[in-house]
């Protein structure tokens, strides 16, 4: 039997919306829609963060955001960081004898080669570190030395990166992760593809979003393609997700407010809108196609999954908070799976704003302080020199003290029945305070748990 190979494309700020198969239309991507045809469409499948170091620091360590150290996006303050003590999806399965490599965005470490994708397990490396980059002036990083690019479109050499990765080790099990930077800001796409959006009536900045899609979305048919010419598409798990929601806003004098499906809130927010992500699963030699799954499924879920499906072993002692999610994708059993946690804000996590659990059909939300959700000037201009590769760039970790804000009085938790109100319109807390009351403590537990873990990380050596 041959090996199964593992092929994981992660969108960037792409929401539940923005797929043509859920938006009517309004956004095409005919290659991700046929897989969902093909495939196994995951209708409740959730990020671990709304926002995207912590989402995909959770994706590759099959843990809670916070247990790994990564909190914020902010790699200048270093707050993206993956532990060093963590092991990653690369490194498990580069044990268990497959070639690993990460095309795209990192953003789990940066200024330090100790936090370099190459020293997390994965072998091979093309790529930005930290939370964007121009799509037509950028550098990219190509295991470990910095190259300037040739001025491409950004997203359509990630692909030929990710083919010339597959084609390379087509007589080897793999595992590859494709990280798309689209359609994170700057907002930028080929203009006939932009002008054919606007012509259909969409705003500029759905227009320039949707273009980023597309493009993504044929490169992501090419890949595929390569897969079927080389016959391994039979043995290949593909798996296509988004690290959080959409951000829904103005960006550079642009507004970004797009259809979402209904689903309230966006990226940063801890509502529907900001952690339930687009994704599709496919394994023709796997699984019968053409089906829905309703089941509330994770990130940490995937690197168990995996592992199981593919006979890679997880060291003993991995402690994992995902679970085995492999009999919902065959329909084999009906599982119940366990509760669901979500906490972001900036700077430092605080379980009284921006935190949600799901049990079932419930959902406990403990909306977001103001607050908490602010980043100084200071650091957003030392993010964004970072980013986009200006002279202002710093190349060390920023260490001085964090900032602290006066939050005042926490907002009122707020209860969900998903099952009837999936887009959270009724707050029905005050119909059932004792389910409030039970969720809140299991949520404060919860936190309690991560907290521990990230302050003895904090104090260990094996971070900064």
């Amino acid at each position: 039997m041959n090996k199964v190979n593992c092929v994981l494309v992660v969108a960037d700020d792409m929401g539940y919306g923005d797929l043509g198969l859920f938006n009517e239309g309004r956004s095409r991507t005919p290659n991700l829609d046929a897989v969902a045809h093909e495939g196994i469409c995951l209708t409740q499948h959730y990020s671990g963060s709304p926002v995207c170091a912590p989402a995909r620091a959770c994706l590759l360590t099959g843990k809670y955001p916070h247990r790994t150290g990564a909190i914020d996006t902010l790699h200048g303050r270093g707050l993206d960081r993956i532990a060093l003590g963590e092991r990653t999806i690369g490194d498990i399965f580069s044990a268990g004898g497959y070639r690993t490599g990460l095309i795209g965005k990192w953003h789990n470490g940066a200024l330090d080669p100790r936090f370099h994708p190459n020293a997390r397990g994965f072998e091979e490396f093309i790529g930005f570190s930290g939370g964007y980059s121009d799509y037509f002036d950028y550098y990219l990083d190509v295991n470990g030395t910095e190259k300037k690019g040739d001025g491409r479109y950004l997203t359509d050499v990630l692909t030929a990166d990710a083919i010339d990765f597959v084609r390379r080790h087509r007589s080897e099990p793999f595992l590859l992760v494709v990280a798309y930077n689209a359609p994170h800001f700057p907002m930028q796409a080929p203009e006939a593809i932009v002008r054919r959006y606007v012509d259909m009536g969409q705003t500029r900045g759905a227009a320039l979003t949707y273009a980023m899609i597309e493009v993504m979305d044929a490169g992501i048919g090419r890949l595929l393609t390569e897969l079927d010419d080389l016959r391994l598409a039979g043995d290949t798990i593909f798996l296509f997700t988004s690290d959080n929601g959409p951000y829904l806003g103005e960006v550079a004098g642009v507004s970004l407010d797009r259809f979402n499906f209904g689903l309230r809130g966006a990226k940063h927010y801890v509502f529907e809108g900001g952690v339930r992500v687009p994704t599709i699963v496919r394994w023709p030699g796997g699984w019968a196609g053409g089906r829905a799954v309703d089941h509330v499924l994770h990130f940490a879920d995937w690197l168990p999954t995996l592992a199981h499906l593919t006979s890679v072993p997880l060291p003993s002692e991995a402690n994992l908070d995902g679970v085995d999610i492999a009999g919902a994708l065959t329909g084999a059993r009906q599982v119940a799976y366990p509760r669901r946690f979500w906490q972001n804000n900036r700077y430092a996590p605080h379980i009284e704003g921006n935190a949600a659990v799901r049990d079932g059909h419930w959902k406990l939300v403990r909306p977001p302080i103001p607050e908490f959700m602010k980043v100084t000037d200071r650091d957003r201009l030392i993010d964004r020199a970072l980013n986009l590769h200006q002279e202002a760039r710093i190349v060390h970790v920023d260490s001085s003290p964090l900032p602290e804000f006066d939050a005042g009085p926490a907002p009122a938790p707020m209860l969900f029945d998903i099952a009837s109100d999936p887009f959270e319109r009724n707050d029905v807390a005050s119909a059932h305070p004792e389910k409030v009351a039970t969720m809140t403590a299991e949520l404060e537990r919860w936190f309690d748990g991560v907290e521990q873990d990230r302050r003895r990380t904090l104090s260990g050596s094996n971070i900064a």
